[in-house]
């Protein structure tokens, strides 16, 4: 039999009743003919409130017993999944990470999965089972013991089951109808593709768009596994949702495909940095060690042999930065005469597989912006994606009036 993928996220399992909902979505596929592996996250609210136990239990808390506790909302609503296919008379039965067993790492709390050997599942459909009900974000390391993947890590672990046992596609259920060229909270034009390239997709996850986990994206393209993200909430059809595929399946590209924002980034700027080889290692290496991710660079031009330096991060994480930084200084490692913090502003990018063939979506950008009186402090580019900062305080008039300028309402 073919094997589909279906992920279930916190919202389309929060209550009894939406687990019933999204096992009637499971046997529409049954009937299809579908052998199907549902992977599950948590009922909402779970993963934190389990979090928040341990937190107040042991605030030094050992990460291999934080692992074992904050996975166990998983295991719930596999088993209350299970049961309710059972009660439609449909053969399934709940996996644990390690019952299946998805091998992992080590790296508690952040592991990276290494293998999944398919041969306990496909044992199971042999002998007639319909529904492998599987706990996403977790696995087991090689000393035996649970680990889990990262918040989101329901999605990489759909993914990698549908690379695994070569799935015809995998279905990410959730509260929103697809991906859309923007959040449409924020602009009420914003239009739901039909389909977007995995690269797009890539770098619109990276860049704030919060639909899908950027490893499952990753992992997707590496194997090449069509992912088509739906709404739990509504009626389905063989065209719902967005496809995300390989860009070869998308017959015309549009030089933009979406407006992505980053509310939460700050800008750090080291004045007068002796510029001089081996500088850029000096002063990323201390952030690198701290755990700063670090996103925009810019160098200014130097001048008598000292010269500025330009980067963004979340705001959260500018505190660290500044103490990383300062004692590399007092370490004799680097000399600058001040840091300047700019905690108010937010990250704007445009995302598009066309821009490689269309010329002038950078002029374009730039002349919307301008065009609202919006000074842009920091720019960075890729092949597929022209990133800005610009003051926090215009970030729902620049993502409106980007939406605007590249026409996104309307279909190639």
């Amino acid at each position: 039999m073919p094997i589909l993928v279906m992920k279930f996220g916190g919202t389309s399992v929060a209550t009894l009743d939406r687990i019933r909902r999204a096992a009637k979505r499971v046997g529409v596929e049954v009937a299809k003919g579908y052998d199907v592996i549902v992977i599950v996250s948590a009922m909402a609210g779970k993963t934190n409130e389990l979090v928040g136990l341990v937190e107040e239990t042991s605030p030094l808390f050992d990460a291999r017993e934080y692992d074992a506790v904050v996975s166990s909302g998983e295991n719930v609503t596999a088993g209350l999944m299970a049961l309710t296919l059972q009660e439609m008379d449909i053969p399934a039965r709940s996996w644990q990470g390690w019952q299946v067993p998805l091998m992992t790492t080590s790296a508690h709390s952040a592991a990276r999965i290494v293998d999944i050997p398919a041969d306990n599942i496909l044992r199971k459909f042999d002998e007639g089972m319909k529904v492998a009900v599987v706990a996403g974000f977790q696995g087991v390391s090689p000393e035996g013991r649970i680990t889990t993947l990262g918040r989101g890590g329901s999605d990489t672990t759909a993914v990698a089951f549908a690379a695994a046992f070569d799935a015809e596609r995998c279905d990410i259920y959730t509260d929103v109808d697809g991906v859309y060229t923007t959040d449409p909270r924020i602009c009420e034009k914003a239009r739901k593709l039909d389909k977007i390239a995995f690269e797009e997709m890539l770098e619109l996850a990276s860049l704030g768009a919060k639909v899908l986990q950027t490893r499952s994206v990753e992992l997707a393209m590496r194997y090449n596994v069509k992912l088509r993200v739906l709404s739990s909430f509504e009626e389905q059809s063989d065209e719902a949702g967005t496809l995300v595929c390989d860009e070869e399946e998308i017959m015309e590209l549009n030089a933009v495909s979406g407006v992505a924002h980053s509310r939460d980034e700050a800008k750090m700027t080291l004045i007068s940095v002796a510029d001089r080889p081996g500088i850029a290692a000096a002063i990323f290496m201390p952030l690198s060690e701290a755990g700063i991710n670090v996103d925009m660079i810019v160098q200014n031009i130097s001048e008598d042999g000292r010269t500025d330096m330009t980067f963004s991060c979340p705001t959260n994480q500018v505190a660290r930065a500044e103490e990383a930084l300062k004692k590399a200084k007092e370490a004799g490692e680097i000399n600058f005469r001040e840091i300047v913090t700019d905690s108010n502003v937010c990250k704007i990018s445009v995302v598009g597989i066309g821009m490689r063939s269309h010329t002038g979506v950078a002029a374009k950008m730039f002349k919307a912006l301008s065009d609202e009186g919006i000074n842009i402090k920091v720019i960075t580019t890729s092949e597929i994606k022209i990133s800005v900062l610009i003051d926090r305080k215009y970030m729902e008039l620049a993502v409106q009036a980007l939406h605007d300028a590249f026409e996104l309402d309307k279909a190639a």
